[in-house]
């Protein structure tokens, strides 16, 4: 069996560069993450949290490969205690280039065991997170969500 992966496409309105910023400053990521904060210092072997606003860590990893702006990868592992936590780290690459005059961001999110909960949760919450980046990117404000997960 196939283990399955989550692969999301979009075009924003942005240079790399700053589409960069927003994926690894952590002031910025608050903004459209819910109020999380996805701290690391983004070279290989580093360790990555996404930090809760009461500083609790909800995900960790591990940088993988940061080659800006065009490339970030990273494990990704729900914390102890979290709605999934016996799943095994999984990956994510962000690839960032130019097409039709814009900034096109690929998100691979994979690493999957075929039987994997965290799969259907993050289909939802990766479609949320980058819709409002990419609303960010483009008029100053995130989406409106009401994340209390």
């Amino acid at each position: 069996m196939e283990k399955p992966k989550f692969v999301y496409v979009t075009h924003i309105n942005t240079t790399p560069e700053k589409l960069w910023d927003a994926l690894t400053n952590p002031d910025f990521t608050q903004q459209y993450w819910g109020g999380r904060r996805v701290q690391s210092d983004w070279t290989v072997g580093a360790s990555i949290k996404h930090l809760k606003a009461d500083g609790a860590v909800e995900l960790r990893g591990e940088v993988l490969q940061a080659e800006p702006p065009r490339l970030l990868s990273y494990t990704f592992l729900t914390a102890a205690g979290d709605r999934v936590p016996d799943e095994k780290a999984t990956r994510v690459t962000f690839e960032i280039t130019t097409a039709f005059g814009v900034t096109k961001l690929t998100i691979v999110h994979d690493g999957f065991e075929p039987d994997s909960k965290l799969i259907f949760e993050i289909s939802n919450g990766w479609q949320a997170i980058l819709s409002s980046l990419k609303t960010l990117l483009e008029t100053g404000a995130p989406l409106p969500f009401n994340y209390k997960c």
